[in-house]
């Protein structure tokens, strides 16, 4: 029997230019493998253009759900954003693909997985760094960086597939490279390969508008958590997941999560995008109103430090090691008391406070009004300023006579 090969298969032209491609250099049965994590309609017709390609067999596994409880989730409550912009949306879907590779590949008996990343992108390392981490004895195959793979461009991925006799109707046209899946959708190439020009937003955008083409009438909107984990929006109970495609459909109606990005990739070159988080853009920001809420001062200035560092683990492929479960456990122990009620308007890109409520508040109306009350007494200020001020005003008085001695 040939030996199998696991392909991650989106169904573009690249994965499917890939399969006979493996088939002719490896001589192997090739498997797909396209793990449906809430990329819509990209899903349609696959398995006929798998077996088409020549694939001895395709799976669709979905994990959606998974994907929003397990990996979604720990970043919104780490409050997990990359250069202060990127909510890492292709970054969290990575590890649970590599993770359903891996466990198809065990079903499969197969000695290899293949993906179709390039030899620039940040996909390589987080796929090759899941795929080690919970399979080291499997090869890993990128046809990107091998020598026998002689495409460089769309015509001869095209001209390729005729050759080897799978005429499917792909376009030659230029498009935007995009990844989707349920938690955003991001946007590269064409006059984004240029910082210097503008998004050509009225072309590019797909989960929603501009901010200048939202409604000019603002929309409430109320979600409930708890402890950190979103229940519900408007009062209706739902999953994660389902909470998440409500979301995208208000975000994107009102012009929200919309990001225009230089990033630092991994592999060591900057790169600019544009990048759809409408629904994770609101969650994100929902859940960040209610933890000023609740979480002392202490907490949060250490958790703001650890979700940053979570965030960079996340970007850089490294869910499967013991430093993100470690990061992991501080910020789920953060969220024991996070619990409550926040309101706020969507305007026109904007989400605009509207009330945030919690039986955890730590907020006491009592001590932070400008009236004077029981919990708080003026005076007890001095002392406080004077010790915490000591060191100041020690310094001063020994600079003062240094200069004096001089």
């Amino acid at each position: 029997m040939k030996e199998k090969v696991i392909l991650a298969y989106s169904g573009g032209l690249d994965t499917t230019a890939i399969i006979p491609w493996l088939k002719e250099n490896y001589d192997f049965d090739v498997v797909c493998v396209c793990i449906d994590v809430g990329q819509g309609n990209e899903l349609d017709g696959l398995e006929e253009r798998a077996k088409l390609s020549g694939a001895t067999k395709l799976y669709i596994e979905d994990v959606v759900d998974e994907f929003c409880n397990d990996y979604v989730i720990p970043c919104v409550q780490a409050n997990a954003i990359y250069e202060n912009k990127y909510l890492l949306g292709t970054s969290m879907a990575r590890p649970v693909i590599a993770k359903r590779l891996v466990e198809i590949a065990r079903i499969e008996g197969a000695t290899a997985i293949c993906h179709g990343a390039t030899g620039k992108g940040n996909d390589q390392v987080r796929f090759e760094l899941g795929i080690k981490a919970l399979a080291p004895d499997l090869k890993i195959i990128a046809p990107w960086r091998c020598d026998t793979w002689n495409m460089s461009s769309r015509e001869d991925e095209i001209e390729y597939c005729k050759q080897h006799g799978i005429d499917l109707p792909f376009s030659m046209n230029n498009s935007y490279s995009r990844d989707r899946n349920l938690w955003h959708i991001s946007h590269e190439g064409l006059e984004l390969e240029d910082p210097g020009e503008a998004p050509d937003y009225d072309h590019l955008l797909v989960l929603g508008v501009s901010p200048e083409n939202a409604p000019d009438e603002g929309e409430i909107v109320t979600m409930a958590f708890e402890k950190g984990i979103p229940v519900s929006v408007n009062g209706e109970n739902l999953s994660v997941s389902d909470i998440i495609k409500k979301l995208n459909e208000l975000g994107g109606k009102h012009g929200i999560g919309i990001v225009d990005i230089v990033e630092n990739r991994v592999v060591g070159m900057k790169s600019r995008g544009v990048y759809e988080t409408p629904g994770g853009t609101i969650l994100m920001e929902a859940h960040t109103q209610l933890e000023e809420l609740i979480l002392d001062r202490s907490t949060l200035t250490v958790k703001k430090e650890i979700g940053n560092k979570f965030a960079d683990v996340v970007y850089e492929g490294k869910w499967f090691t013991p430093l993100r479960e470690a990061l992991q456990a501080f910020i789920e122990s953060t969220q024991s008391y996070v619990t409550g009620e926040v309101k706020f308007k969507l305007y026109k890109g904007n989400i605009i406070k509207q009330g945030t409520t919690s039986p955890y508040s730590l907020y006491n109306e009592s001590i932070a009004s400008f009236t004077t009350g029981d919990l708080y007494n003026h005076h007890d200020a001095e002392g406080f300023i004077n010790l915490f001020g000591l060191s100041l005003k020690v310094r001063a008085m020994k600079m003062a006579e240094a200069e004096k001695n001089k």
